[in-house]
This record gives C-alpha cells, structure tokens and sequence, in this order.
C-alpha cells in the first residue's frame, strides 16, 4: 500500500468513526462485534490483544510480560514486563513502527520495563535474531489501534530528542551533533564517570578492579603504546574532559595539547589544568580538528573520536593525523566498530544520544590509515572491557538516580538508562566492537622506531 493510501486511510479512520472514540475510551466497552462487553472483559482484550500482535510479529511466544494502562497483563509475570501506561505510547508506534517509536514512548514515560532492562532487551533481540519477526498487515494494526482508542495525532517527540539542522558532517553541524551529548552538563558526567572524567573503555586487568583503577590501567596503556616519556609533545585529538593529556603531563611528563569541540570540556579542562598546577605543559583548545595547524607531534592519541567524522571525512581525518605526526611519531587510535559500514548505532542512538555517528569494521578504519601514509604496527581488541565499563556506568547511573534526574530531568535520564542498558548488550553480544590501533609514520628511510617485540612495547 502506498504511502499516500496509508495516509488516506488514516485520515478516513480519524475524521469519522475513530474520532467518535479518541477522546471517549470508555465508550469502546460498550460494543464489539455487536456484543456488550463488561469492564472485566475489556481489560483483558487491552493487553491479550496487544499481546497476540506481538506474538504474530515476534513468530515466538512472548518472552517478556506485558501490562496494559487498565491493569490487565499478559505474557509471562516472573522476569522483565513492559508496562504500556498510556494510548500515546501506541499512537508513536501507530506513527513511527520499530525502534524511534518504542524510545520516544519509553523517554517519555508512557512505556517502562518493570525488573531487568537489559534482560529484556535481550530477549527480545534473541529472537530479532533467529529471524522468526513478521511484518504485521497494516488493516491489522489500523484495527486493532481503533479499538484500542489509540487512533489520534502524532505526540510530539520529547524534548531530549536531537534536532540538527544543515549539511552533514559540516564543521557548524559536528558542532551542534557534539554539543547535544557532551554539553549535557559537566555535573551529569561528574556524576555518572569515574574521578578522571575518561568517557570511553576502560581496560580491566582483574575482575575485582574498580572503574577507577580500569580506566588509569587504559590511559597508562596508551601513554606506552605511544612510548610518552619526559618533554615530548602529545596531541590528543577529541580530548574530553581532559584525562589523557592530564594523566601524560602528570606522570610521563609529556608537553600536551588538547582539542575538542565542546565549550564546556573545554572549560572544565582549563580548570582541572589550573587546579593540577599544570599551566604551561598541558593546553586544552576550543578547535575543529580540520583547523589544527603545525605538525611535529612526537605522538597521537585519538580516543573514540573517529565515530563522530563521518565516512566522507574520514580520509580528511586520517591524512590530517598524518601530517601532524613528525616522522618516526606514533599514532594511538581507539575506536568502536562493527562487521559492516553503518550510520549510527540505530534510530535510538541517532535521535538520542549521539547524532551523525558512523560506524565501520575495523578493516576499513585501517585502509583508511594506510591510505593517509601511516604504518599498521598493533591492533589491540578490548570488545569484553567495554561490557564491564558500560555496565559500572549503569550502576552508578542507578546507584545515583535522583540526583540525575534533579540534575537534568527524568527524560534525560532514562535516555541514558535505555542507552547503556543496550550499549553492555551489544558489546556482550559482538554485534559492536572497540579496537586500539597503533601506527607509525616511518621516516623516509623506512625507520619506524618501533621495539622488536610486542612485550616491549606494552612493557610497564
């Protein structure tokens, strides 16, 4: 059925029969089929109806329980239920089907899941999976959305939603991307981070580590790679709030430059430089990486930045991080992929949280490397780290719950819960990896001034 005869139909169901029931839910107890229907027996079609939908979709039994705005309940009781406390959360399935429609009703409040988020996530994409789904009719869906009085406009999106306007990947559009997830305030990351504010994988070397001790195991980790030692120059391109060029001044010594686009990383960097004493070793600039000038950087760090380019510019970045490494420097770049070039992590991720993200297989990121004049030397794979720091994030997330949400709004925070919950899930899973890659540019000689083992290399 084409588009126009969707909206056709709609616009039919709206202005006559349905219209008569959007603002009257009671009046659909009294006739279907022709039959009167108690209170009792309405509420059990609410959530048994819903149920048998999703069950045709699913091609499975359901795995997760279900209840309805009324009360009623279906599907199993013991484990995760979702719990649907308003028509409107239908009505933005009924307008947006699959994944935008489900987050926009589950940040707005009008969809929760009672017990273990991620365990319900989990089933359901077990059966994603498998290949079992359907697409449900449309006269079904339309149906069964007017007898559940769901039919009715479109709600508005929540307000935590990102709206950027302009070309993609724009130096003025990267800006607003970064802004809408990084200047959610400096206090929220406090809150959620660990005490050096590193926001990406940690590297545990023992399962009883704390956060803490993981994310300095991860920073030390690069500062050998990249072979830091006292009165080089470090560049660290997407610096955050600051931990990678802090920790190399303060225990390797290094001369440290910082870049990032976020006004306030920026200013809480500056005060974290003044408060370590660390003015005229370590500074931080409000900077595109495209506007970098100079070269003759011994070492680059580039942490989980990549994703935020853009496949078109990725070239731009790789030759850009070439030119500013002087011959025998070496390049440290972290960053997450996946098994085939993708824009964002799905409609969740690209409304929500991290507008403009690109993924791509680790593969390609190297091609892209190599194409730019730097050396492959160590691809180093940590997928499993990122399960763990996601899921110390979500239990401090949890373990501080209203002081975020006084902070920044329930919305905001349960756009993180669903976000972490399915981020720990997808890295468990495999369907994401994050990978630190190590390359050099050799000198015009071939000298790439790298150790003759890989022991040396990591050596403490």
């Amino acid at each position: 059925m084409s588009s126009l005869s969707v909206r056709s139909l709609y616009r039919g169901l709206t202005g006559g029969v349905a219209s008569r029931f959007r603002n009257k839910p009671n009046a659909m107890l009294t006739r279907t089929s022709g039959r009167h229907l108690s209170r009792r027996r309405y509420r059990v079609i609410v959530a048994g109806q819903l149920a048998a939908l999703a069950e045709r979709v699913l091609g499975a039994p359901l795995p997760i329980g279900f209840r309805a705005w009324d009360g009623s309940s279906a599907g199993p009781q013991d484990g995760p239920v979702v719990v649907i406390r308003s028509r409107d959360a239908l009505r933005r399935l009924v307008w947006r089907p699959g994944e935008l429609g489900l987050a926009r009703a589950y940040v707005s409040g009008e969809l929760d899941v009672e017990g273990d988020l991620t365990e319900g996530l989990r089933r359901i994409w077990a059966l994603v999976r498998g290949g079992t789904t359907n697409r449900p009719k449309l006269g079904e869906v339309v149906k069964l959305a007017w007898r559940l009085g769901v039919i009715g406009p479109n709600p508005a999106p929540p307000a935590e939603e990102a709206r950027l306007g302009g070309r993609l990947h724009t130096r003025e559009r990267d800006r607003d991307a970064i802004s809408h997830h990084y200047d959610l305030s400096n206090a929220f990351y406090q809150l959620v981070l660990d005490p050096s504010m590193a926001y990406s994988c940690a590297y545990f070397t023992d399962e009883d580590e704390s956060l803490e001790q993981a994310q300095r195991n991860k920073l030390d980790l690069v500062c050998r790679k990249l072979d830091l030692r006292s009165g080089k120059r470090l560049l660290d391109v997407g610096c955050g709030w600051g931990s990678m060029i802090i920790h190399a001044a303060k225990y390797y010594g290094v001369r440290a430059t910082g870049v990032t686009i976020s006004a306030q990383q920026r200013e809480h960097i500056a005060q974290r430089i003044e408060r370590e004493g660390l003015q005229g070793q370590v500074e931080v600039r409000l900077q595109d990486y495209r506007e970098i000038a100079g070269d003759g950087f011994d070492a680059i760090s580039t942490i989980e930045m990549g994703e935020h380019v853009g496949e078109e510019n990725y070239p731009t970045y790789a030759s850009t991080l070439h030119r500013l490494l002087r011959p025998g420097g070496r390049l440290l770049l972290q960053q997450m992929s996946r098994g085939a070039n993708h824009p964002g992590g799905g409609a969740f991720i690209e409304s929500y949280v991290a507008p403009d993200m690109h993924m791509r297989p680790v593969s390609r990121t190297m091609s892209h490397l190599e194409s730019a004049g730097l050396e492959i030397r160590d691809v180093h794979a940590l997928r499993e780290h990122y399960v763990w720091t996601v899921r110390a994030w979500a239990e401090t997330l949890e373990r501080r719950w209203d002081d975020v949400v006084a902070l920044v709004g329930e919305g905001q925070a349960r756009v993180w819960r669903l976000y972490l919950a399915g981020g720990a899930l997808t890295f468990e899973e495999g369907r994401m990896g994050v990978d630190q890659i190590l390359a050099v540019r050799v000198t015009e000689s071939g000298r790439s001034g790298m150790p003759r083992t890989r022991r040396e290399l990591v050596a403490r």
